[in-house]
């Protein structure tokens, strides 16, 4: 062993001395957690906004539903974003490997 992390190992970075992975593990899970306390705030944002726009449209006579178009565009985003946060995972070296594959 060179005192390179393993291919596999959660957190690998090439050419990355393994000494520094418990630290870049670390960076990688704070990072997570702000991008989750900021989705956390960006729902209740989106709830309290979206309530606004209701009350505005039900206030002036309840035509024509256009608070739907906020709810629908940043609905998806918020999606996008809960999908992304939930699903997505540190690159490992086996990763890294698998793609160097499939360009040969």
């Amino acid at each position: 062993m060179s005192g390179f992390t393993e291919p596999g190992q959660s957190g690998f970075v090439p050419g990355q001395d393994a000494s520094a992975q418990p630290a870049m593990d670390r960076e990688w899970a704070g990072r997570r957690l702000e991008r989750s306390r900021k989705l956390g705030d960006t729902i209740v944002a989106y709830v309290v906004i979206n309530l606004f726009l209701i009350g505005i449209w039900a206030a002036v006579g309840m035509g024509y539903f256009w608070p739907g178009w906020v709810l629908a565009g940043w609905g998806v985003a918020l999606v996008l974003e809960s999908w992304s946060l939930s699903y997505r995972r540190a690159i490992t070296d086996a990763d890294i490997e698998r793609e160097m594959r499939k360009g040969s």
